[in-house]
């Protein structure tokens, strides 16, 4: 029998949670916090039906641990958070960085610091996603701009959390994740899942954390292979070190196994004109927001505009953003980048511009979703 696309109407987090299900997540750890809760909800009533496990946690904190200790016995897990939460978690996702456990934390952003605005969208957790946790490690931050995104992203984040060892954190906007739209989703079956690899040598020969290895196979406990787990750096077998030979390596292999495979994990897509005048770049529910302003600048201007959608936000797509500025210079007259936060990606795209051609921005703070004339007027300079 042919396998069946599933059509849906889904919520932004709903979608969240039949993606962790369908890549093969058996295990949830969380607290409630709006405006993030419907995913652990969703999860609560589904993963007993495949005999998963869901835990109500006494705080983020605790969640993060649960996941990281489900992930050690060889389950796919997942925590979902808020702004709040995502703070208390950090501890927790630097351990799963120098652990290398995988684990994937979906944060619902929202308006803050603090309690802040638990119910208005906001994207200022971007820079906190990437820094948050202290010491030099990289991380792996996904976006989702529509309810099938949100299901497609998180379905990629597991795959990439297994591939890498390593936390991968999914972040969308509290639009995103209430929204409602009717969805496609491909039948499970046809879904590329990528599971961790297992040891196949003798436990006697067995060295967990190896240095040779890129990306280290990890036996689940129980599976008969034995090896210390810390939070201290480490040798090639789990143990602490201060040797700085053994140091340099561990922390230069955690970096590499990301750094050297932004080819893998760095994606952006772009819209419209291959000859803009304008690009704007916006990730989110902003890039909702500025679909619908560029179909008005089609219908009152002569203007041709490029549209960047942001789907890999750390490691920040350097390369992909290089070459798209370079191709489009010609013609382009500038780059308009719309944030629900003071710039947390405008600063990336500074950066990488290079001064080759002029930034304009519109930033948004007050707990409301942008509006399109905003992103209208900062395309065509109108300012009425």
């Amino acid at each position: 029998m042919a396998n069946k696309e599933r059509k849906m109407l889904l919520q932004g987090n709903e979608a969240c949670a039949l993606g962790a299900l369908d890549a093969g997540c058996r295990f949830f750890a969380g607290y409630p916090i709006t405006p993030s809760t419907e995913i652990a909800e969703k999860l609560s009533e589904e993963l007993p039906k495949v005999g998963g496990r869901f835990i109500q946690m006494e705080d983020e904190l605790g969640s993060i641990c649960a996941c990281i200790g489900a992930s050690a016995m060889g389950r796919k897990s997942l925590t979902s958070t808020s702004g709040p939460g995502f703070s208390l978690m950090q501890e927790g996702i630097g351990y799963a960085c120098c652990t290398e456990m995988p684990v994937v934390i979906v944060n619902v952003m929202r308006g803050g610091p603090s309690t802040g605005l638990p119910t208005a969208p906001a994207q200022g957790d971007v820079q906190q996603a990437r820094y948050g946790s202290h010491g030099d490690h990289e991380i792996i931050v996904l976006s989702a701009s529509t309810v099938a995104e949100c299901y497609h992203q998180t379905v990629r984040a597991f795959n990439l959390a297994e591939k890498y060892r390593t936390p991968v954190i999914m972040l969308i906007d509290e639009v995103v994740a209430h929204m409602r739209q009717n969805v496609v989703l491909p039948d499970a079956k046809d879904l590329e899942i990528i599971d961790r690899k297992h040891p196949q040598v003798h436990p006697d020969w067995y060295h967990p954390y190896d240095n040779e290895n890129q990306v280290p196979v990890l036996a689940d406990f129980g599976e008969g292979y034995r090896y210390h787990v810390t939070g201290l750096i480490h040798d090639e077998n789990g143990y602490p070190t201060t040797v700085t030979e053994e140091v340099t390596a561990f922390i230069m292999r955690i970096n590499r196994k990301i750094s050297e495979n932004v080819d893998d994990i760095c994606r952006i897509e772009y819209l419209g004109s291959a000859r803009p005048d304008v690009l704007v770049v916006a990730y989110g529910s902003v890039m909702l927001t500025a679909q619908e302003a560029i179909l008005k600048v089609k219908e009152k201007h002569k203007l041709n505009v490029g549209l960047v959608r942001i789907d890999t936000l750390w490691p920040f797509p350097d390369q992909l953003l290089d070459k798209l500025i370079d191709k489009v210079k010609k013609t382009c007259k500038k780059i308009v980048i719309a944030e629900m936060n003071f710039g947390q990606v405008y600063r990336e795209i500074e950066r990488i511009n290079r001064g080759r051609l002029p930034l304009d921005a519109y930033f948004q703070v007050n707990g409301e979703l942008i509006q399109p004339d905003a992103i209208y007027k900062k395309i065509t300079g109108v300012k009425k």
